[in-house]
């Protein structure tokens, strides 16, 4: 296809997204509340819990592609946490999605045995969810929630400082 001839419905869209990520022609910016993008780990952290809070929102609807999705997205965002507030590390340490495992691994947040594990669980099944062929269930929509409100409560027992988790990951 040659340039100028993608649909104008694509072209416009796209456009219009760029200019609200560059925040551009819309005015003031009604941002998302809960969020503080200035305040370093607490920020992951409660990027986390308003992922799960989607979560929950959308649980028992069958949306189990997306319930999928937003575990994998709320257990990375925990472990980014308790890195960025534990650690040595920044923000920009975390542009490869299973590298938030080998950092709790090091800062002693999960055993090398649990965050092999979850990076294979990772690279294997997020993988086959969201590029394969393959037809997210029930029940492991159902387990990635489990497991994504187990690590975010393990993480924000374990971050020192405390009292910054927003959500009921219960």
């Amino acid at each position: 296809m040659s340039d100028g001839s993608d649909p104008n419905a694509i072209t416009d869209a796209l456009s219009a997204a760029i200019d609200a990520f560059n925040e551009e022609g819309y005015g003031v910016p009604t941002r998302e509340s809960e969020i503080d993008p200035d305040a370093g780990w607490k920020t992951q952290l409660t990027k986390a819990c308003r992922l799960l809070a989607a979560v929950n929102h959308l649980a028992g609807q069958g949306f189990y592609t997306a319930i999928i999705e937003l575990c994998f997205g709320a257990t990375e965002r925990s472990v980014e946490a308790f890195a960025l507030a534990e650690g040595s590390d920044t923000i920009d340490d975390f542009h490869d999605h299973t590298h938030c495992y080998d950092r709790a691994n090091d800062l002693g947040l999960l055993s090398s045995t649990t965050t092999d594990r979850l990076r294979q669980l990772y690279d294997t099944n997020r993988t086959d969810s969201y590029y394969g062929e393959q037809r997210p269930t029930e029940q492991q929509a159902d387990t990635m929630r489990q497991l994504s409100r187990s690590v975010h409560r393990h993480v924000t027992d374990q971050i020192r400082e405390g009292g910054v988790c927003l959500c009921d990951s219960e």
